[in-house]
């Protein structure tokens, strides 16, 4: 009799352990892509190349957002007004910053921003095709890694150059002897390399791992939407994605918040007119508030959210923080044209002793 007790207890530890063990692997993260299943079947349906992996849809709401009018229509739409407005903006501005390099070290910054912009905008004109062909990709998996990684590549790395020129500001209202003795010229070029180094190892992923699979339920091949996720290449994907999103995104968001918070204590309690270079300070961290926050915090809650063991539907939500995120790209010119009037300038701070210290931010 006890060794059939024994027997059951044991029985039951081994069935308890494989229920946690596959429930585990149900609620397993894929943030920021819709999951499939691949089909283990190699021969073509209704034409579709054998070159293309078939997928098998893992959410009932996938086909539905995939074949709305939110992702066929109304996104498309505001990409092709962001490219619009974005390009001769950027480009009349880019054209104007370059008379300035030799002169203005910030103009570096703002260049490299521009140059960002200006690639995210061109990647914007490929996605707009894709989602308004009922996000059917018909341009080849080569354009598809390129186009992913320029468009998420320089997301991050607008991000991480308007975080740079929260701090150069920050240095040069709240701490101006330290910014005068700066080598301002070398800091800002070994800055935007940086940037662009970031930018480097975040778009390496993108181009090594396939982005377009065949979905036979709504006969499209996706490009970067639908992936499998089971596998170990994706689900690496995933996972460096979610690290680049606290890194490139939601970092330097709270570098931004917190150099405006101290730029607008210091600047508040001084007897000069700092109402310009305010104005500038308030459009950089009201530019990330607007843009770059809603994306980098449902990227976040949606990972959260299927860790608990919920569905994908943030994905679709998701979607649409990053579709205003490419509203920066508009936005940022209007920036230039702010910063220029107090950019170059001689700002005059106070110093203990009565004197003045004279500055070019």
């Amino acid at each position: 009799m006890e060794e059939l007790l024994f027997s059951c207890v044991c029985v039951l530890c081994v069935s308890s352990s494989l229920q946690q063990q596959v429930s585990v692997k149900e609620v397993e993260p894929n943030p920021r892509i819709f999951s499939g299943h691949p089909i283990t079947e190699t021969p073509p349906i209704n034409g579709t190349p054998a070159s293309s992996p078939r997928l098998n849809l893992h959410w009932d709401g996938t086909a539905g957002y995939l074949s709305g009018a939110l992702s066929t229509l109304v996104i498309p739409v505001i990409y092709l007004l962001v490219v619009t407005v974005g390009i001769p903006a950027n480009i009349a501005i880019l054209s104007l910053l370059v008379t300035k390099i030799r002169k203005v070290s910030s103009s570096i910054l703002y260049c490299s921003l521009a140059v960002s912009d200006l690639l995210l905008l061109l990647s914007l004109l490929f996605k707009a095709h894709y989602h308004l062909h009922g996000n059917h990709w018909v341009l080849g998996e080569t354009a598809c890694r390129v186009v992913t990684a320029c468009f998420y590549g320089n997301l991050y790395c607008s991000a991480l150059t308007l975080g740079c020129i929260s701090i150069k500001r920050y240095l040069a209202a709240v701490h101006p002897f330290m910014y005068k003795g700066l080598p301002k010229r070398t800091c800002t070029v070994c800055a935007s390399l940086a940037v662009w180094g970031v930018f480097g190892t975040a778009v390496l992923p993108e181009l090594l791992v396939r982005q377009t699979y065949w979905v036979p339920e709504l006969n499209i091949t996706t490009c970067h939407d639908v992936l499998p996720a089971d596998q170990d290449s994706h689900r690496f994907l995933l996972y460096y994605t979610l690290v680049l999103n606290v890194l490139c995104l939601l970092a330097p968001l709270l570098v931004s918040a917190v150099c405006f918070t101290k730029v607008i204590r210091e600047l508040s309690a001084s007897h000069y007119d700092w109402a310009m270079y305010i104005k500038s300070s308030s459009l950089v961290f009201a530019i990330f508030l607007l843009c770059f926050l809603p994306a980098g915090v449902l990227h976040f809650l949606h990972y959260v959210h299927l860790f608990v063991g919920g569905t994908e539907g943030l994905y679709v939500y998701f979607n649409v923080a990053v579709c205003l995120c490419c509203l920066h790209a508009c936005l940022d010119p209007f920036l230039y044209l702010c910063m220029s009037r107090s950019t170059g300038r001689r700002l005059r701070v106070l110093t203990f002793k009565g004197k003045t210290l004279s500055l070019s931010v």
